[in-house]
């Protein structure tokens, strides 16, 4: 059995079997911080985009859709950002296989180059005053640009810093990923807000709302500048290793249908925590503004101002939920996750729907709490439900089915609901379901924290801890 020598090169590969023999590897820690910022910048950047449009739908709907109801608007432009999302799995589908074929960082690269673009021109597009009803299939259509992209940013985000973090300390690092997120969302909120504040609503519908998304064109070559100073990860590359010596031949990547009957059952635990986690976060982030806003004593702007204070927070405590995760194992942190979320929805709708504005801001970190804890555990725990040769498309397919059924729809479907029924609790019915779902998949997985990656060897970045865990892996063997 080989043991590592030095710690300075977290790709190196001791011999052309290491998958096989049980080789420790060793993390560059520098190498590490480089690829948590690349893939950080690059979920900041896709959630912007995404908290700069759930912020500005009330105000694009008059631009794109002026003749139309308020209320007619508004369905409109919930169906636009639902759009986005029917096509993330088409997106995952095909990157993640390219991803496994290729490498994640090129395909990561490729990914947030088309999320920039596709924002920086919804701010370019004319209004229907200008060319009529193509403003709005314009609008559409980049959309759909944009959900086809996401579908391989995150995932492949989520599988480049699993795959480049060590074992016990999988669920801190990985958790930067969301925190990423919705920060991004954060920063978009914040823009919104502070140009609707500055300047009025008629302001921002005469064209002020195009700033949020130009400004993504200097953004996006900032993230794109992190994202190209990190390399492959380093299991990947043993994979590739591997593959060009000729002596093993771990697996090739799969077509969707190939990875759906190899992974179904773990591709169905991810489908289910992802609706439970997706729709409480969607309902806290893109839908909240919307919601709030029909509450008496609140419009867009206030409900803003109350919200983003504990994005913030949510934000920063991830990293938090991480670590506890790997201290204290995955599977605790989404009990209780899941377990809050059924039993104070409710409550904390009703104090949403009072209009006051301490108890509305209970209400909003009492849906916000078990976002956190989602979030903060779901990232280490979905890449170590695949080997590496299929993780990125496995986990690409179906985590992106179920954001595009149950994630970026959610705002559409609790708007439609409400309507519909006439009960503003429908949506906390809606996400107590949800996590009902999330309890009985949680009650299904195996524990991995501090567990090495299946399909690779175990991880450190210690090489003082990985001589010990080589000596106890020896005194283990038989003679």
């Amino acid at each position: 059995m080989s043991t590592p020598t030095d710690s300075s090169d977290a790709s190196r590969v001791s011999s052309p079997g290491a998958l096989d023999t049980g080789a420790i590897l060793v993390i560059d820690r520098a190498r590490l911080r480089r690829a948590v910022r690349g893939t950080f910048v690059g979920n900041l950047m896709e959630w912007y985009d995404v908290g700069v449009f759930g912020y500005l739908i009330v105000t694009m709907g008059p631009v794109f859709l002026p003749q139309a109801s308020s209320a007619a608007q508004v369905l409109f432009m919930l169906g636009t950002f639902a759009s986005t999302y029917l096509f993330r799995p088409l997106g995952g589908m095909f990157f993640g296989w390219l991803g496994d074929r290729i490498g994640r960082q090129r395909v990561l690269f490729a990914t947030l180059a088309l999320v920039v673009a596709a924002t920086f021109l919804i701010g370019t597009l004319p209004s229907y005053d200008a060319v009529g009803i193509w403003a709005a299939l314009l609008l559409i259509t980049l959309k759909v640009v944009q959900g086809f992209s996401a579908g391989g940013e995150l995932t492949g985000a989520i599988t480049f810093v699993s795959e480049s973090a060590p074992d016990r300390k999988r669920g801190f690092y990985t958790a930067f990923l969301d925190a990423g997120s919705y920060l991004g969302f954060t920063l978009g909120a914040v823009f919104v807000t502070v140009l609707q504040v500055t300047f009025g609503q008629q302001a921002m519908e005469d064209g002020l709302w195009r700033i949020p998304f130009l400004v993504a064109a200097p953004l996006g070559v900032i993230a794109i500048y992190f994202r190209l100073r990190v390399g492959e990860t380093p299991h990947f590359e043993q994979v590739k290793a591997l593959r060009a010596s000729g002596t093993t031949e771990p697996p090739r990547a799969l077509a969707p249908f190939g990875l759906l009957r190899r992974y179904w059952r773990q591709m169905l635990q991810v489908l289910g925590l992802v609706a439970a986690a997706n729709t409480v976060g969607y309902a806290f982030t893109s839908y909240m503004p919307t919601y709030l806003s029909g509450v008496p004593g609140f419009d867009a702007v206030s409900s803003n101002l109350v919200s983003v204070p504990l994005l913030i927070a949510m934000a920063c405590s991830m990293p938090f939920v991480g670590m506890l995760s790997d201290r204290i194992g995955r599977k605790a942190v989404l009990w209780a996750a899941s377990g809050w979320v059924v039993v104070l929805s409710m409550p904390a709708f009703l104090l949403l729907n009072t209009g006051k504005i301490g108890l509305v801001v209970l209400g909003l970190t009492m849906i916000g709490i078990p976002v956190a804890l989602y979030m903060g555990a779901l990232a280490s725990t979905f890449p170590a439900l695949f080997p590496t040769s299929h993780r990125y498309g496995g986990l690409g397919m179906s985590y992106n089915i179920s954001v595009a059924l149950f994630g970026g729809t959610a705002p559409l479907f609790i708007e439609s609901l409400i309507r519909w029924s006439g009960d503003h609790l429908s949506a906390a019915y809606y996400l107590m379901a949800m996590s009902v779902v999330g309890i009985l998949v949680v009650a299904t997985l195996r524990e991995s924290a501090r567990q090495a990656l299946p399909g690779s060897q175990p991880a450190t970045d210690s090489i003082e801890e990985a001589h010990a865990m080589h000596l106890a892996r020896s005194s283990a063997e038989p003679d």
